[in-house]
């Protein structure tokens, strides 16, 4: 099993955070645009924005040392397959679960939909089992938890399926899968140049479908611009970036239940931004939560 990196779990620390707040945003944007239409805008914004900072960190790292730089330039001209194959693919399947996910918010409960798409961090290590990785017994104990301090948390009345909470199931699985593609590319390739692809692979697909069943407006668009651009640099240009370089050689279960904190985020944003209360339940769940978050990551001691 890979050692715990500190610096990577703070990465992905501030992604959930930055996740939890998007919450926000995304409902506040569903209120002018419809899904695709607020997918496709943002995913290209995300973009757009790590264009620059792809150029800076090229001349920084060409100032720093020239003759590093062109082995890496050589290196990345010969990588470039892979650097398009692990953006598209990642694209691909953040496309699928973010609309999935987007269309599901609009016919449920926040709260059933935080607890719902959570459920990727169960979903994560079943599918890693099917590609050979191996997760220990603190780990499921950690995602046991955390699934009760969900329910805690996100479910008041009562638990019942519905057929717009299967839209939120199939996002979990779709997010799982995207979890799992990033922890494979991620080491092979770029970081910030898969990111800026994703972005526009997303953009470009849910642009495509948004003119097939939507019928976007510039005006609204305009008219949900702050939360637009939240989404679009902060939730996509500056979280989904620290999440695939957060991911570098960690393990995918640990990066899904430190992610799965989002949940918690949001709750806390509604409490601190809409001076939501939360109940000594609620309190509970969050206390789980981040208990099985630090239970997954103490290291184990080998005895011979």
């Amino acid at each position: 099993m890979r050692k715990v990196n500190w610096k990577n779990s703070f990465m992905l620390l501030v992604t959930a955070a930055i996740w939890g707040a998007a919450f926000v945003a995304q409902s506040v944007g569903m209120e002018y645009i419809g899904p695709f239409t607020f997918n496709c805008v943002r995913n290209i914004i995300g973009g757009l924005v790590l264009i620059p900072c792809i150029w800076f960190l090229d001349k920084w790292k060409e100032k720093e040392n020239k003759s590093k730089a062109k082995l890496e330039e050589g290196k990345d001209s010969g990588d470039r397959k892979k650097l398009l194959t692990g953006g598209t693919c990642c694209g691909i399947a953040l496309f699928l679960a973010s609309n999935m996910q987007q269309i599901g918010i609009q016919y449920t409960t926040v709260g059933k939909a935080g607890f719902i798409t959570a459920l990727y961090i169960v979903i994560v290590p079943i599918l890693g089992i099917f590609l050979k990785k191996k997760c220990n017994v603190q780990i499921w104990i950690g995602v046991i938890i955390a699934i009760m301090g969900f329910y805690l948390l996100s479910i008041k009345d009562g638990f019942r399926l519905e057929i717009a909470d299967t839209y939120l199931l199939g996002s979990a699985v779709l997010f799982s899968v995207h979890i799992l593609v990033i922890d494979y590319f991620s080491p092979r390739t770029n970081g910030v140049k898969m990111s800026c692809i994703q972005f526009f692979v997303c953009g470009i697909l849910s642009g495509v479908v948004m003119f097939l069943v939507e019928t976007p407006d510039l005006r609204s668009i305009f008219a949900a611009w702050m939360p637009v651009l939240y989404a679009g640099v902060l939730s996509c240009g500056v979280a989904y970036t620290l999440q695939i370089v957060g991911q570098k050689d960690f393990h995918p279960t640990i990066a899904s239940l430190i992610l799965s904190l989002e949940s918690v985020f949001s709750v806390l944003a509604g409490w601190i931004i809409l001076e939501q209360a939360l109940t000594r339940r609620e309190l509970l769940g969050c206390i789980l939560i981040f208990c099985a978050i630090v239970l997954a990551q103490i290291p184990i001691k080998r005895t011979s």
